[in-house]
């Protein structure tokens, strides 16, 4: 900061050649001038310190020296991090992508240790004619989200963050109609079937990703959606994961005949006790593969703009 005060009275410079102590002493009239001219920039950006006391850029104590009653002056320089710390003063907006689908991200300041991130997740896909153990699946997966997150940052100058959350919306899930053609055989828990020709087997399917509501998240990552350098611009990552319970898995063999190698002995599926038990041992074994997804992954990567929405 320049080494002068300017007031409505006079000008003044510091003296003195000890830096702890600077004696106020006036100047001549052409050096008044020239100060003051170096003086406007400051006096141009005043309003933007006045505006409040409690937010000042620059501290000036002033005090009676002890020897000849001259003031001395301590003069605390301006800190951008201040701008940066006013709870709320900045908001960031972004997007991304992740396995819990594109996301959009908005995210404030609270203090220059944590924001608060809302992330909004969403993803739709349609796959007909997957063929596997014999069924043609046509199957729908539905990826719907929402949730908010604390960003703390233990070195705040630096953009490694910690991030406990919670999933306080999650429709995530998968539905499937499935049909095996006749004279297809398929398998149910280790035993082969054989559709019938003149009634094929038909069914439904649906599995669930959202067991646990509202899902604790936890996440950590590198990147400041509100960069305390001042800057607009950010590139944010993240890993982590939301435990959002175990899946649950659905599959009803709705319609149609089951029969032998020959095509005799036939029975129908949705009613028939030995068919029904190998597709309910056949469900436990699906779920005992999707189980690890009750921790289900997280793994982000996105850009986000920030700006300021108040300075005082």
């Amino acid at each position: 900061m320049p080494g002068f005060l300017v007031n409505s009275a006079s000008m003044y410079v510091f003296a003195g050649s000890d830096p702890g102590h600077s004696t106020l002493m006036e100047t001549p009239p052409m050096k008044r001038i020239a100060l003051f001219l170096l003086a406007l920039p400051l006096v141009a950006a005043a309003p933007l310190v006045a505006q409040s006391s409690s937010s000042s850029s620059l501290s000036l104590v002033a005090a009676e020296s002890g020897d000849g009653g001259s003031a001395s002056q301590t003069m605390r320089p301006y800190s951008p991090v201040a701008s940066v710390t006013r709870p709320f003063s900045r908001v960031a907006f972004g997007g991304g992508i992740s396995p819990l689908g594109i996301n959009l991200i908005a995210a404030t300041n609270v203090n220059r240790y944590v924001n608060v991130r809302s992330t909004g997740n969403i993803f739709k896909l349609t796959e007909n004619g997957i063929s596997t153990n014999g069924f043609n699946v046509d199957a729908k997966l539905n990826l719907a989200s929402a949730g908010v997150s604390a960003d703390v940052f233990p070195f705040p100058n630096h953009g490694f963050r910690l991030s406990p959350g919670l999933l306080f919306y999650n429709a995530n899930g998968a539905a499937a109609t499935f049909n095996v053609q006749g004279g297809t055989s398929f398998t149910l828990n280790d035993t082969t079937y054989y559709a019938s020709s003149t009634n094929p087997v038909m069914g439904v399917g649906s599995l669930g990703l959202n067991s646990r509501k509202p899902a604790f998240t936890m996440t950590t990552g590198w990147g400041n959606m509100i960069p305390h350098n001042g800057g607009h611009w950010s590139f944010p990552f993240e890993i982590g994961a939301a435990f959002i319970g175990a899946p649950s898995l659905n599959i009803a063999l709705t319609s149609g005949q089951v029969c032998d190698a020959q095509g005799l002995n036939c029975v129908n599926v949705a009613t028939d006790p030995s068919v029904q038990a190998n597709l309910q041992a056949q469900i436990a074994k699906y779920k005992n593969d999707l189980d690890p997804l009750k921790t289900y992954p997280i793994v982000s990567g996105g850009v986000a703009y920030s700006f300021h929405v108040r300075r005082y």
